[in-house]
């Protein structure tokens, strides 16, 4: 299951973000096809977000083709994202926390990390 979280100070609309945490959870194998949803209830009471934001969220995740919603039953994962095996997956991310760790502990904030990891991404675009 899905916990979301929102940053106020991201300056990133929460239904964005909330929307982008079911992209990442479906990269990394945590949501699979046939997997309920939070409900929109749930989604407000953990997260503090108005309800006509956790329905735009879902809205647009099924727009894309990846929830959809079941009259009475809930919200359902339709399509998964990502192809690389999930123990892979965890595999990088458990050496990408290692990494992390070590980042802050030479004394990288995460705006620090956020820009060393993005230009070492755009690298890679060219």
């Amino acid at each position: 299951m899905v916990e979301f979280r929102i940053d106020k100070a991201s300056g990133l609309p929460a239904y964005l973000q909330l929307a982008r945490q079911v992209r990442e959870a479906l990269r990394l194998g945590w949501l699979k096809p046939g997997d309920r949803l939070p409900t929109v209830r749930d989604v407000v009471a953990t997260s503090g977000v108005n309800a006509n934001t956790v329905l735009k969220a879902y809205r647009e995740l099924e727009r894309a083709g990846l929830l959809e919603a079941r009259q009475g039953s809930g919200t359902f994962v339709k399509a998964a994202l990502g192809s690389v095996d999930p123990a892979v997956m965890e595999r990088l991310r458990a050496g990408l926390v290692d990494w992390v760790d070590g980042a802050r502990a030479a004394g990288l904030e995460n705006e620090d990390i956020d820009a060393l990891v993005g230009s070492v991404l755009a690298e890679g675009e060219t």
